[in-house]
């Protein structure tokens, strides 16, 4: 299993994928409601390429012309890794405006 430094593209794919699968344009529908942010298709699908390629996500049975994604084992390993250190920078950044 490759190993890879989440880019925020990542991070939001995994995010989206942690409540269950969806295809490509639920994925950017999914990240545009959650954080107000669109991924194009370039960075959407390139992003799906390299966190497939790592084993982060895996495709399932395609639906007609579209192909599902879902969160694998280590992907979730790989969410929760990035959301622990997440958690730790802005609780460093509250604390640290709290003294300004």
């Amino acid at each position: 299993m490759a190993s890879l430094k989440l880019s925020a593209e990542a991070f939001l794919i995994l995010t989206s994928l942690a409540d269950g699968t969806k295809h490509g344009y639920a994925i950017q529908q999914d990240i545009a409601r959650l954080s107000g942010r669109r991924l194009g298709p370039g960075s959407l699908y390139g992003a799906i390429a390299r966190l497939e390629a790592a084993g982060y996500i895996s495709a399932t049975e395609a639906e007609g012309p579209r192909r599902p994604y879902c969160l694998t084992a280590s992907g979730s390993s790989a969410l929760a890794d990035a959301v622990e250190s997440l958690q730790k920078v802005t609780t460093a950044a509250s604390r640290r405006l709290a003294m300004r």
